[in-house]
């Protein structure tokens, strides 16, 4: 059952999505709240799943993955027992950051960081190129990220 999300909630999920370190007593002044009712809320809403977790966001250029890679995939088939094969195998493949079901002419997207090509190359060969049930792919390479976020909208 989904939670009731009224306007304050809304109010405290922006605030954290913007800065997710901050504390119970600066939210609650951010939503206009006391520090026990913005407790309360928050706990309510992780309890409900809507917030699921907090994260750091890494750049992934200080770490030297200034190459981002979007890979479409189509399979062989369609089956349970193909796309279950390939969900597993993919989940374990280090660089992909996103793999998506999609309904259109291929059936995965990945999203993949490397060093540079040099380095999505090796990717390619010792993991992507060996997935199961995969028929085909193709690799677009993202020249700039023109806008990026994880907050959703409120």
């Amino acid at each position: 059952m989904q939670p009731e999300i009224d306007e304050t909630d809304r109010r405290i999920l922006a605030a954290l999505q913007r800065r997710g370190r901050m504390t119970n007593a600066e939210l609650a002044e951010a939503v206009h709240l006391s520090s026990s009712a913005c407790h309360r809320r928050v706990q309510r809403l992780e309890k409900a799943g809507v917030i699921r977790d907090y994260v750091a966001l890494v750049d992934p250029r200080k770490l030297g993955l200034a190459t981002t890679v979007f890979v479409e995939i189509k399979l062989s088939g369609q089956t349970d027992e193909v796309l279950d094969a390939f969900e597993k195998a993919v989940a374990r493949v280090p660089a992909v950051l996103e793999c998506h079901l999609l309904g259109g002419t291929a059936d995965y997207l990945l999203k993949v960081v490397a060093e540079d090509t040099e380095d999505f190359a090796g990717i390619h060969r010792q993991y992507l190129a060996r997935l199961p049930g995969v028929q085909q792919m193709q690799s677009s390479f993202a020249l700039r990220t023109v806008f990026k976020t994880t907050a959703l909208p409120t």
